[in-house]
């Protein structure tokens, strides 16, 4: 908890100078109103996820005094997670970083961690068995994929005022909790350290959005997500690897789910934006009708209002992930659930049958 705290009171320190002194970064402005995927109405700073590197790396150094056991350990994946952190972050200030350098990149901080942490996919968990595989050829690019994709997931769900930031949040939470069961002291520390440091960045997104997380922001916590839970499934055989397949699958089936959208039914590229992802539906077709549509004020409660929707659907894998992470047949269950409550929830909004449930009724 000690480094939660930390993590915490650093970040949100760090994130309220970034607002303040705004005019020193003007190129990390997020000025653009009219993007497909852009839901607000004044000028923010991109580049919230400068504060949370800084925060956890602050808090490591203090956990690393603390711990001098883990200090080799901490600045490896720190070194790893910094090449994922510096693609997002250049973005955030240049603009041209292209998604496919930024993925590139992400996956090599998940090649480095293959060798420098031992972070490596190297078995599936069935109900009556375990498959193993334990060739660098096939584990190696598995890795680099798994880590790499969740990381550009989170930046994918990043579309709302503290959605991407809570989900992970959550995520992060049950990593520590699992963790602790096992003994994992390492993991259980830096989950802890980066929740505590998207929480302090998270008083400052959500509701009213003064920073954005930004793709630095994202790739970050994105890469620490993915890196973390599979280092906790791989270096403790009692965790299923389908407690990390349950605990991710809200950003991951988005993503996937997306590319899926995108290529057979509408015959564009998977790296083409839109804005029709399961949070932009629920934005433009069941927050719209309760709040209203252009308006500044209204606006910016829309976008607000659209992230818990989200946040309880994404715990509806994360709480039973945390309770049965170590029973594969339950957790295989509850992912192939989710799944089909993705694509019946979806169906029903894009056809505007959205569940009664859903519909917030507007006032006046």
């Amino acid at each position: 908890m000690f480094s939660f705290l930390v993590s915490f009171i650093t970040s949100a320190l760090l994130t309220v100078l970034v607002i303040k002194h705004a005019r020193l970064h003007g190129p990390a402005l997020d000025t653009d109103f009219d993007g497909v995927q852009k839901v607000h109405s004044h000028h923010v700073a991109r580049i919230g996820g400068l504060p949370i590197f800084l925060a956890t790396v602050l808090s490591a150094c203090i956990s690393v005094w603390r711990l001098p056991a883990i200090a080799e350990w901490m600045f490896y994946l720190l070194l790893c997670s910094a090449f994922a952190f510096c693609g997002g972050i250049a973005e955030d200030y240049t603009g041209r970083v292209s998604a496919g350098k930024r993925l590139v990149l992400t996956m090599a901080a998940a090649g480095l961690g293959f060798f420098l942490l031992q972070a490596q996919w190297i078995r599936i968990d069935l109900p009556f068995t375990t498959i193993s595989f334990a060739w660098a050829w096939l584990s190696l690019p598995l890795t680099m994929l798994a880590v790499a994709g969740i990381a550009n997931a989170v930046n994918i769900i990043d579309g709302f005022n503290g959605l991407a930031a809570v989900v992970v949040i959550c995520m992060l939470v049950s990593l520590g909790y699992v963790a602790l069961q096992v003994g994992d002291s390492q993991v259980l520390i830096a989950a802890l350290m980066v929740a505590g440091a998207t929480a302090g960045f998270l008083i400052w997104n959500y509701p009213v959005g003064l920073i954005f997380l930004g793709d630095g922001g994202a790739y970050f916590i994105g890469f620490m997500l993915g890196e973390l839970a599979l280092l906790l499934v791989m270096r403790n055989p009692q965790v299923s690897t389908w407690y990390a397949a349950l605990l991710l699958i809200y950003p991951a089936f988005e993503t996937v789910f997306s590319a899926y959208r995108r290529v057979f039914v509408r015959g564009t590229s998977p790296a083409v934006p839109d804005g029709i992802h399961l949070h932009s539906l629920i934005f433009r077709r069941i927050v719209q009708w309760a709040v209203g549509r252009k308006e500044a004020r209204a606006l910016m409660r829309r976008n607000s209002l659209t992230s818990p929707y989200l946040w309880l659907f994404s715990l509806m894998a994360v709480i039973p992930a945390t309770i049965f992470w170590r029973h594969t047949g339950v957790l295989i269950f509850c992912c192939l659930l989710f799944v089909v409550s993705y694509v019946w929830l979806y169906a029903r909004i894009v056809r505007f049958k959205a569940p009664r449930w859903m519909i917030i009724r507007k006032k006046g």
